[in-house]
């Protein structure tokens, strides 16, 4: 899975396979976490938040469990 940096205060890099519905998510603090059937618009609303620490608490973080 390819990861790609993203512009974020919390939130290094992301990872998306869409065949597999998983996500990787890189925090700054080094922490990789990964995500299970996350369906691809919720992918895509994170990649295009302004705010991608904000959407990761309220539409992520909790949620697809592997």
């Amino acid at each position: 899975m390819e990861m790609k940096r993203v512009n974020s205060s919390a939130i290094n890099a992301v990872g998306y396979d869409p065949a597999t519905r998983r996500m990787k998510i890189t925090f700054k603090q080094g922490h990789t976490y990964d995500f299970c059937g996350v369906p691809t618009d919720i992918h895509s609303g994170l990649m295009n938040s302004g705010s991608k620490g904000v959407y990761y608490d309220r539409v992520i973080r909790d949620r697809y469990q592997c």
